[in-house]
């Protein structure tokens, strides 16, 4: 059914003009200004007086993975270091997922996501021992909660080369009927051999790369002692830094020349500030870099505002930013996916925020409200791809409390697999 915002605060999410108007929301495309509401009942009409009315969210690097690791068990060991941190905890788990559990994750994603006004993801996935149609699980479940999607699956030789060609394998047939990218995990668990038929299929299937970079020293330190080059000089070499499809992650250990050859190259970089600090790995630093620069969670959260906050307040001490450059990242995701021609993040993805501001708020001083006033709280209705999703605070596509039981239960059953691998 067609939805229309009645009475909306619109804001355009590029100029940030204010504009009094009545929308309507098709899934066929675009949007409508009306001067007048139909009267025919053919509509959904929502009373948005006194609301804010702006494109919805886009996620520039998730993991869907992870969903199910929230108050799961201690490690088996402190990790004293970003390599023991994987080691111990995410290569960990990652390998005693199934179907069932990263249906569950993905499904309990896609509800948080869209609750924070989320409506686009682009996901990073892992699970080596259920490699084989998981990407299609995850696509299936964002689908059926209504949120878009762009998925790849994370490519590694850490667990062997059969792994390692199951993940190839996984990625051509999920490539033959979605769109999507090559995943690579990062440079120190990812062979010559398998970097270059990584690159290949990305090739053959007109796709780019999205790999992890820099985001410990240890891949620089690696990559140096195995192959006597940096990690972007490695990747670069491989012909992996040819298309602006391609994302980079992290790149927080970089060094100048490294910089210089991002710069020069039509990729994006995302950065994940929370995760950053969580794993104690460093500070992103956008310096010597072009603006071809967006926000993800890696995981930690599906909140984008909340991202943003953390980036512009952990950048006043190590990087260049400022309001309208924490804006534009924040926004950029949304670039890279027109620019590529990626569907499901058109003009039809709307978030409605009743925002309980105690101060006036217009195209002036927005961008001081988006960092300091605008929370998830504020989402009340969400429509995706034209497509109403979130209605008064609600999912309405799917049933969130059947999803939590059942992410619950696929949860206990993980942390079991995980506490059973220690013996």
């Amino acid at each position: 059914m067609t939805v229309i915002l009645k009475n909306a605060t619109f804001i355009h999410w590029q100029t940030l003009k204010f504009r009094q108007v009545n929308i309507r929301v098709s899934e066929n495309g675009g949007i409508e200004f009306l001067s007048a509401i139909p009267q025919d009942g053919k509509e959904e009409i929502l009373d948005c007086t006194g609301k804010l009315v702006t494109k919805s969210f886009a996620c520039g690097h998730h993991h869907v993975y992870s969903a199910l690791s929230r108050g799961m068990p201690a490690p088996e060991k402190s990790p004293e270091n970003f390599y023991e941190i994987l080691k111990y905890v995410w290569w960990t788990l990652d390998k005693c997922l199934d179907k069932d559990m990263i249906e569950a994750s993905a499904l309990a994603t896609a509800v948080a996501c869209a609750k924070n006004g989320v409506t686009f993801v682009v996901d990073h996935h892992a699970s080596p021992f259920a490699v084989e149609g998981s990407l299609e699980t995850i696509a299936k479940a964002f689908d059926k909660v209504g949120v878009g999607h762009l998925l790849c699956y994370e490519i590694s030789d850490r667990d062997g080369i059969a792994i390692a060609m199951k993940g190839l394998e996984e990625t051509e047939n999920y490539l033959k009927k979605n769109q999507g990218l090559v995943g690579l995990h990062a440079s120190f668990t990812v062979s010559e051999e398998t970097l270059a038929e990584a690159v290949s299929l990305s090739g053959r299937m007109n796709s780019g790369i999205h790999v992890h970079v820099a985001e410990g020293e240890y891949d620089q330190q690696h990559c140096l002692n195995t192959y006597g080059k940096r990690v972007v000089n490695r990747l670069k070499d491989a012909g992996t830094l040819e298309s602006s499809k391609t994302i980079l992650g992290h790149c927080l250990h970089i060094d100048e020349i490294e910089r210089k050859i991002i710069q020069n190259s039509p990729v994006w970089v995302v950065q994940n500030p929370e995760s950053n600090l969580n794993n104690n790995v460093g500070y992103f630093n956008s310096r010597g870099l072009n603006e071809n620069i967006m926000l993800g969670t890696d995981g930690m959260h599906s909140d984008m505002l909340r991202s943003a906050k953390a980036a512009f307040y952990i950048g006043q001490g190590f990087d260049s930013i400022d309001y309208p450059g924490m804006y534009r990242r924040f926004r950029n995701v949304h670039k890279y996916l027109s620019l590529n021609h990626f569907s499901s993040d058109g003009d039809n993805n709307l978030v409605v925020l009743d925002y309980d501001s105690p101060t006036e708020i217009n195209a002036s001083n927005f961008l001081g409200h988006f960092l300091f006033g605008l929370e998830s709280r504020h989402v009340q209705h969400v429509i995706s791809n034209g497509k109403l999703i979130v209605k008064d605070k609600k999912i309405i596509t799917v049933n969130e409390e059947e999803i939590l039981r059942f992410s619950k239960e696929e949860g206990k059953r993980l942390w079991k697999k995980m506490m059973e691998r220690r013996v």
